[in-house]
């Protein structure tokens, strides 16, 4: 898939990103702020939809989890920039974020892990999810991304899909 294809859709999607609230890292040495800072930029370049910054700060093998009701295309695994890409694609144009703000965020040696709250549109049938809580393990390796596992409500994020 064109990856300036997929994050034009992603950025839209993914709006809430940069108006998420900023968290304070909680961190234990220069490798955990590392870490952590590599992870929210990341984050932030995914917001704005800066594909050259994402692709950067990806691994070439990186891996992209979404744990979940399978039922929805966006649950499943990613492995490799290029999928990571296509999931984007697939991802923004089924799920439309209307709220997103980060609430808790850490970070130990090369894992991050972020909290919060969130709720969307899905395009399927046009609903919007209740407000749901959402985890983030993130994990750094030389300033990179190698692994995204999200973790989300998707009963919620389902009911509103297939409704």
């Amino acid at each position: 898939m064109n990856r300036r294809k997929a994050l034009k859709f992603g950025a839209a999607s993914l709006v809430g990103l940069t108006a998420a609230k900023v968290v304070i890292a909680q961190t234990s040495g220069d490798e955990s702020q590392a870490s952590f800072d590599t992870v929210m930029v990341f984050m932030g370049a995914m917001g704005s939809g800066d594909m050259d910054a994402m692709s950067a700060l990806m691994a070439q093998d990186m891996v992209w989890m979404n744990d979940g009701d399978t039922s929805l295309p966006w649950i499943g695994t990613w492995s490799g920039k290029d999928e990571v890409f296509e999931f984007l694609g697939v991802f923004s144009s089924n799920f439309q974020a209307t709220l997103w703000e980060n609430t808790d965020a850490f970070a130990s040696g090369d894992t991050v892990a972020v909290f919060g709250r969130m709720k969307g549109i899905t395009a399927k049938s046009g609903q919007e999810t209740p407000e749901f809580s959402f985890g983030l393990r993130a994990k750094v390796r030389d300033g990179q991304v190698v692994l995204w596992n999200w973790f989300e409500d998707s009963f919620a994020v389902s009911q509103a899909y297939h409704a």
